[in-house]
């Protein structure tokens, strides 16, 4: 996951609250990685994705009732809101496809080419002022992840494109996220996303069985994956109310950096648990993206002061 919105100016102290709260979000996004591998060995990518958003769906409602928010759909924002479940939709399904196969850290790291995305879109579609130096950087990351993708192309063929996929779908979910993030807050944002997302993923899977679809056919899961599947809704919760905290406490251009750190503890899980360890070439190309990442969020700060 990617910053979702931008938070208000704060003092010190509620910027360090920020920060910490940020670190929490990198340690435990991962984990929702995890728990969806893990989840793929026997569980069909479509019920994981199914289930991702109807068990945040059940975790934050609870959530929502304890903070006072409304639960009520906003009707006006209803077609953003559809299009935010849907590229969040592709987004879950392409990366738990990829990971499924793929190291954990890999796939992300290709992932994270989109802030560069949302960049260049700004650049060449919106008409922003995107100077020489960030359209270097942009170049040099995307290289970067050709480092990471050759190796894994050669060793799981086309499946390892998939994160690109899941980079584009996710620079227009953020770029709708962006949008509504000043019409409502985050939080009810993510639970009416999940609602719409479940409502959307449910049938699918129902259909999917009538019509003996066998990706989108349900699969009873023993135990043990029924625990995969609740750590997956679990952490998708979690994850992003941190997020949301975060920047209710500090300014997406304080976090952005710190977003780095989530890429970081998903190669250390993919070493862990699945004794993952990345070759030099992507290794290498890890390296350069997460580089050309920080000098982005280096030169808007600058720009931006």
């Amino acid at each position: 996951m990617v910053m979702e919105a931008s938070g208000p100016e704060r003092g010190g102290e509620h910027v360090f609250r920020g920060v910490l709260l940020m670190i929490a979000f990198c340690l435990v996004v991962p984990l929702l990685d995890v728990f969806s591998k893990l989840a793929a060995e026997k569980i069909p990518v479509a019920q994981i994705t199914a289930a991702r958003f109807l068990l945040q769906s059940l975790f934050m409602f609870p959530v929502l009732l304890y903070l006072g928010r409304s639960l009520r759909l906003p009707m006006a924002l209803l077609p953003m809101l559809l299009l935010r479940a849907v590229f969040l939709i592709f987004s879950t399904f392409f990366f738990v496809t990829a990971i499924s196969v793929m190291p954990l850290a890999d796939a992300l790291a290709i992932v994270f080419i989109e802030p560069f995305i949302i960049l260049l879109f700004g650049k060449f579609v919106l008409g922003e002022m995107v100077g020489i130096r960030r359209l270097g950087a942009c170049l040099v990351g995307f290289g970067g992840v050709l480092l990471v993708i050759q190796p894994s192309f050669a060793a799981f063929g086309y499946v390892a494109l998939f994160p690109l996929l899941v980079a584009f779908s996710f620079a227009f979910y953020m770029l709708i996220t962006r949008s509504l993030s000043a019409r409502m807050d985050v939080v009810s944002m993510q639970f009416h996303t999940a609602n719409i997302g479940a409502v959307i993923c449910v049938p699918a899977l129902y259909f999917g069985g009538v019509l003996s679809v066998e990706m989108l056919t349900y699969v009873t899961p023993e135990p043990l994956f029924a625990l995969w599947l609740l750590g997956v809704g679990f952490f998708a919760s979690v994850s992003h109310f941190l997020m949301s905290l975060a920047l209710q406490y500090a300014p997406s251009s304080t976090l952005a950096p710190l977003h780095y750190l989530e890429l970081i503890m998903a190669g250390v899980l993919g070493y862990v648990i699945f004794s993952d360890v990345p070759n030099a070439l992507a290794l290498c190309g890890m390296v350069i993206v997460i580089l050309s990442g920080l000098y982005v969020v280096y030169r808007e700060r600058v720009l931006n002061s």
